[in-house]
C-alpha cells in the first residue's frame, strides 16, 4: 500500500452505512422528514392563531362600532330631535292654519 495514497472519508462513511447499515439510515431519514414537517406545521399553526387574533381584534372594533351606530340611530331617530334639526339648520316652521292655501283645478 503506497503511503501517499488518499482516501476520501466521507464517500467512505457513505458506502460504509449504505453497505452495512441501511435500517438506520432508512430510520434517519425518516426521523429529518417527520422533523421538518412537524416544523412547518408549527410554523403554519402560529401564523393561523396570528390571524384569528387579528381578525377577533377587527371583530371587536366592528361590534362597537355597530353598538354607536345603533346608540346614534335611536338618538336621531328621536322626535325631539328631528325637530330641533328642522328648526335650526332647515329653517322649517309649524304650518299656521290660517296661512294655510288649498289649490283645487277646475
Amino acid at each position: 500500500m503506497n503511503s501517499y495514497e488518499r482516501y476520501i472519508l466521507t464517500s467512505i462513511i457513505g458506502k460504509d452505512l449504505w453497505n452495512y447499515s441501511k435500517l438506520p439510515l432508512v430510520l434517519l431519514v425518516a426521523i429529518l422528514i417527520s422533523a421538518i414537517l412537524v416544523l412547518n406545521t408549527t410554523h403554519h399553526i402560529r401564523w393561523l392563531i396570528v390571524e384569528r387574533e387579528q381578525i377577533m381584534l377587527e371583530k371587536n372594533t366592528l361590534d362597537i362600532e355597530w353598538r354607536n351606530l345603533i346608540i346614534e340611530e335611536n338618538m336621531l331617530g328621536d322626535n325631539r330631535v328631528v325637530e330641533r334639526i328642522a328648526i335650526e339648520k332647515l329653517k322649517m316652521q309649524h304650518v299656521n292654519p290660517l296661512e294655510d292655501n288649498v289649490l283645487i283645478q277646475p
